[in-house]
């Protein structure tokens, strides 16, 4: 047993360091993701008010 924890020791930093990048990826991608359907949505408001076709008419 006593060989078990410098074995738990030697990986927690890169387990750790792996955890923090897929929180910041996740939260990179979540963010880029909302960002486009807020954009899209006010896209979509601006035609409306010009009377312009929605963009999926338009294509």
């Amino acid at each position: 047993m006593d060989e078990f924890w410098p074995a738990i020791y030697a990986l927690a930093p890169t387990v750790l360091i792996g955890l923090v990048f897929w929180f910041i990826m996740r939260a990179l991608i979540r963010s880029d993701k909302s960002e486009r359907k807020a954009l899209a949505k006010i896209e979509a408001e601006e035609r409306e008010k010009l009377g312009l076709p929605s963009k999926a008419a338009a294509e």
